[in-house]
This record gives structure tokens, C-alpha cells and sequence, in this order.
């Protein structure tokens, strides 16, 4: 064990600061270690929030340093840790999360600098090699690159990543022969033929050799063809080819088959007007740039890939500032980690040109409702929609957020407009049935709702919040409770984990009058939404007719405490001061079902 600086020591012995072989960070590339600096929520507890005012002492930014790691702001992370480390300069630990954190947090600049210090204690560092290879590839110092970038390998990622990016070093020197070689060249998993292909496809065509370029992009259509690069880069390769028509019914098929893309649709427009299509990238930059963002977009998805998901897109921008797919993917990821002022931020960097431009304005708007900014975010969203009222997106986004802001009538017009948009119901609009129902419910426009539900359930019979949001419904109306019934057992067993639709199956025995059974399903989704106003309400009247009265009123009380709906709350207090209103309500088979006149 290397010795602890004096601040190490001094904060180890204070009980701040875990011991130096806990703290130690060894950084395996392998697919089953991917998470680097994340504290772990089962071996840390909860850690207090960083409080609002100026820290001066080393150890209180050191405190500061880990809570804003663990809540994953890795930006005042990243400055907190470097204010340590100017008073314990020499401390190897401190020295490699600081170099971590700050090139997490997208100030590459800054990071570069620990990275020269950190390979001076430990040669081998992965991390710090692949920064000061990617540094060095931008700035065409290609021999450079490679050094590093031949000592950042050892592991099944960080051989791809070192080898693609090495493939471009030798591109940048005009040497496609090396370059294709170098990719070629490297064994490993199946998964690795996607990348090598790709790359190896854009090395071919950027150096005007087409016809093996297409080959190579051919083989990864053959084993990926649903994918938006793939597609892009096939039918750029095309039109660079002289086979336009090709170029363009590839992108028409694609967006019949899938979905429409802002970026195909600009591409289309782009063959349309210039009969040419420039190449998906433009460089040796260029191409590192696409081989991290594409690494670092799979990595972000994967679970415990998050950090190294985001250091790979922070890379990936570093090398092209104007990659709005990384800017995209980082804000998802920031979202995803519940960063959302972060998130905006990179939303608002993707540049006014780019057609993800528009994505990344809804998405920005999403993240400020998200953060109870709701008129800027609805009045956002509204001005979106309004600038193309034939965009589906732009519209399905407002409709969301009026209706999460209880602005049930104005959703149910802006539903209603993308139906029109849309036209012949096809399955997959099941969703706009389902919450523009959702919004005649809110709205006590109860037959339109119903008649909704009913045909998301005809477009997708055995959806399951369908099934639930209808069948818990009428039984909370006293109708149709026996099919009710049926369909909630339905929704229960396609989604057995569902807190809220086993609370819709437990209220369905409480109105058929079963309440031992009533309790029994409550008290399981009451363990799997334990803070949810509503399911405690109904488990407090189910054990109150179970005669267990004190621990009714103890989730009543529990119900009140979660903030329940307005039009609720004083029935609940109520309930609490008087106990249950005993009057039974009618047995399901003396209710008047509506749909028999």
C-alpha cells in the first residue's frame, strides 16, 4: 500500500475519508465492469445535500466532493475535489477522481492536465491514455495519439475503443491501407464486426475507395439494417457512389418501416435539392468522435454502464463540438440520472442548424416541467407545436405536459389533433386513445373516455394499463364489475409488479363486498407503492371492514401525509375523525349497468 498524503490521513483518522484500499480505483474495461466512480447505493447510505455556502476548510469540500459524486453532479464534484487536491497535490487516489470527475463533467480541458500527472504515478492508466490519445488526435499529432492510445487497450471495450481510434490515427496520415489493416486486424467478440465494419466502411469511402467501402457497410445492413447510422452512412455511401435513387428509397424505406427521423428527413430534402449527400463524417476527428458516440450511446443504456457511457460522449464532443447525436444521447443520459438542469444545458448546446435541433428543444421543455417550471415549459411546447402543427412529436409532448398540469380539456384538443394527424387508427396509436381517455376521465367527460379506452383496447386488446385504467373505472363507478374483474386479473398477471394495478384488483373485491381479499391484494401493492395516497386510502377501508380499525387509520393518516388529490382529501379526513361511512353500497349485481339502458 502506497502511504496516504497528510490530508488523507488526517481526514481517514477524523472518520471523513475511507481507507486508502476502499478508495482505490481500478479500472477494468471488461463488459461486466463498467461502472468506474459511482458510489453505490447498497454500500453508501444516504448521504446529506451539499450545503448552500462557501466551504473553505480541505475537508468540508471533501465531504461536499463525495455528496455531489453520489448524487452524480459531477461538475461541482469535479470542483470541489479539485480544491482538495491543490492541498494534497501528491495524493494518488484523490489525483485519479478528480482527473475522473472533472472529464466526466465535460471540462476536457482541465481534465488533460491530470491526466499527464496521473500517468507519471501509474503508466498503465486506461482512462488517462485514451483522454491524452483523444487530445492528441485532435490536434493531428497522430504518432502521439497511437502511444497513448496502445497503452489505453487490455479489455473488451477498451480494445475496440483504442483500436477504431487508432484506425483514424492512421487515416488522419493519409494511410487507409494501415488504417483498415489496424481494424481488421483485431479478434474479439461478434458484437466487435458491427464497429469494425462501419469504421473500416467510412475509412474506405472518405478515401474514394467506394466499391469496398459499400461492401463493408453492406455486412453490417445485413446484421443491423434497423439501425439510423448504419442507414445514414449506407445511403451517404450510395449517393457518393452515383446511385441517388438507391440513396433515396433506402431513407423512404426506412422511415415507412420505422419511424420518420429529423436527420433522415434532412438527409432526403438534402439529395433532393443537391443530388449529392456529404459523408457521414469529414476526418480523423470526425470519425473518433462517431466511434465514441456510438460506444458511449450503447454503454449509456446498459445498466452500470452510465459513467462510462458518459465519459465516451464527453469525449465524443470534445472531438466534434457540433455532434448533435452525442448532445442528444448526453442529455438522455443526464435525464436518465436525474440531472435535468445538466440535461438542459446540453440540450441548449445542440447547434440551431442541426435538424435535432427541434428534438432537443422539446426535450429541454420536458426537463423544465419536469423541474416545476410548467408555464415555461407548457408555453415552450405550445409555440413548438404551433410552428409545425403537423409534426407529431411537438405535439404529443404538449398534449403530456397539459395534461400531467391538469389541463385535461386543452389536452384532449391537442389528442384529438394528432389523431387527425394521423389518420386510419393503426395499433401502435393505441397510446393517444389511451391518454386522450385519460383526459375525458379528468375532464368528467366520462362516455368519451370510455369510448377511447375502448379503442386503444381494439387497436391492443391485452394492453395492460388499458385494461387496468378502464376495469378500474367501472369498478370504482359500480358497473360492469364482473368484467372488471376479468380485466384487471388480466392486467395483474401481464404486470405482477405493478403496485398500482393490483390496487385496482384489491378495489375490486373491496366493491364486490370481499374485502379479506380486498386487504390481502392492497397490502401487496401498498408493498410496492408504499408512498401512493391512493392505495393507502383504499387499504384503510378495506381493513376497517375487516374490523381492523386502528390500522385503518393508521394508512388514512399515511394517505394525508402523501399529499392526496384535492377532491380526496376531505373525505379522507373525514374518515379519519368519524371512522368509514357504514352504508353499504349496493352489491355489484343490483347496480344498473348504463350499457343495458
Amino acid at each position: 500500500m502506497r502511504p496516504l498524503g497528510v490530508f488523507s490521513q488526517k481526514l481517514q483518522k477524523k472518520g471523513v475519508m475511507q481507507p486508502h484500499s476502499v478508495l482505490r480505483t481500478s479500472f477494468h474495461f471488461g463488459a461486466v465492469a463498467l461502472l468506474f466512480v459511482s458510489v453505490s447505493a447498497a454500500a453508501q447510505a444516504p448521504l446529506p445535500r451539499i450545503p448552500e455556502f462557501h466551504i473553505s476548510s480541505p475537508s468540508g469540500s471533501y465531504l461536499a466532493a463525495r455528496i455531489a459524486r453520489a448524487e452524480r453532479d459531477v461538475s461541482a464534484a469535479s470542483n470541489f475535489y479539485r480544491s482538495v487536491l491543490r492541498t494534497d497535490p501528491k495524493n494518488p487516489d484523490l489525483l485519479e477522481i478528480t482527473f475522473l470527475v472533472t472529464l466526466q463533467s465535460g471540462a476536457a480541458e482541465e481534465a488533460f492536465p491530470l491526466a499527464e500527472r496521473l500517468i507519471v504515478i501509474d503508466k498503465s492508466h486506461r482512462i488517462a491514455r485514451l483522454a491524452l490519445g483523444v487530445k492528441a488526435l485532435k490536434t493531428n499529432q497522430f504518432q502521439q495519439a497511437r502511444t497513448h492510445l496502445a497503452i489505453a487497450g487490455q479489455g473488451p471495450i477498451a480494445d475496440l475503443t483504442a483500436t477504431l481510434l487508432t484506425g483514424w490515427t492512421w487515416y488522419g496520415q493519409n494511410n487507409a491501407k494501415n488504417a483498415v489493416a489496424q481494424i481488421d486486424k483485431l479478434s474479439g467478440p461478434d458484437w466487435y464486426s458491427l464497429y469494425k465494419e462501419l469504421h473500416a466502411s467510412l475509412i474506405l469511402d472518405l478515401s474514394n475507395q467506394r466499391t469496398d467501402a459499400l461492401k463493408r457497410i453492406e455486412r453490417v445492413r445485413s446484421v443491423d439494417p434497423n439501425s439510423l447510422r448504419n442507414v445514414d452512412a449506407y445511403a451517404r455511401m450510395l449517393a457518393r457512389a452515383g446511385r441517388e435513387q438507391e440513396a433515396e428509397k433506402l431513407y423512404s424505406d426506412f422511415s415507412r418501416a420505422l419511424s420518420r427521423h429529423p436527420l433522415i428527413d434532412a438527409a432526403i430534402d438534402e439529395l433532393k435539392r443537391n443530388g449529392k449527400l456529404a459523408p457521414l463524417v469529414a476526418n480523423a476527428a470526425g470519425g473518433a468522435s462517431e466511434a465514441l458516440y456510438g460506444l458511449g450511446a450503447a454503454l449509456s443504456q446498459e445498466p452500470g454502464g452510465e459513467d462510462l457511457g458518459m465519459l465516451y460522449l464527453q469525449l465524443a464532443i470534445y472531438l466534434n463540438p457540433e455532434h448533435p447525436l452525442a448532445m442528444v444521447a448526453l442529455g438522455s443520459l443526464l435525464e436518465a440520472t436525474k440531472k435535468y438542469e445538466t440535461a438542459i444545458e446540453t440540450y441548449d448546446r445542440v447547434p440551431d442548424s442541426s435538424p435535432l435541433k427541434r428534438k432537443a428543444q422539446i426535450q429541454r421543455a420536458l426537463n423544465l416541467d419536469v423541474l416545476e417550471k410548467k408555464d415555461e415549459a407548457r408555453e415552450a411546447l405550445k409555440a413548438l407545436a404551433e410552428e409545425k402543427p403537423d409534426e407529431i412529436e411537438g405535439l404529443f409532448a404538449y398534449a403530456n405536459v397539459l395534461r400531467a398540469g391538469k389541463r385535461y380539456s386543452e389536452a384532449t384538443e391537442v389528442y384529438t389533433k394528432i389523431l387527425g394527424v394521423l389518420g386510419e387508427p393503426k395499433r401502435e396509436h393505441w397510446s393517444i386513445y389511451y391518454y386522450r381517455g385519460m383526459s375525458f376521465e379528468r375532464a368528467k367527460q366520462w362516455p368519451l373516455a370510455e369510448k377511447d379506452f375502448q379503442q386503444a383496447l381494439k387497436l391492443f386488446p391485452d394492453q395492460p394499463q388499458v385494461l387496468n385504467y378502464l376495469g378500474y373505472s367501472w369498478v370504482d363507478q359500480g358497473v360492469n364489475l364482473d368484467q372488471a374483474l376479468d380485466m384487471i386479473r388480466k392486467a395483474v398477471a401481464l404486470r405482477p409488479k405493478d403496485g398500482y394495478i393490483i390496487d385496482s384488483l384489491g378495489w375490486a373485491y373491496y366493491r364486490l363486498g370481499r374485502y379479506d381479499e380486498a386487504a390481502a391484494e392492497l397490502e401487496k401493492a401498498i408493498a410496492l407503492s408504499p408512498s401512493d395516497p391512493t392505495i393507502n386510502d383504499h387499504l384503510g377501508d378495506a381493513y376497517w371492514k375487516t374490523d381492523r380499525k386502528l390500522e385503518a387509520k393508521y394508512q388514512w393518516s399515511r394517505a394525508l401525509e402523501n399529499k392526496p388529490e384535492p377532491e380526496d382529501l376531505p373525505k379522507i379526513q373525514k374518515k379519519l375523525k368519524d371512522g368509514l361511512d357504514e352504508t353499504v353500497p349496493p352489491r355489484a349485481e343490483e347496480q344498473k349497468d348504463p350499457n343495458k339502458g
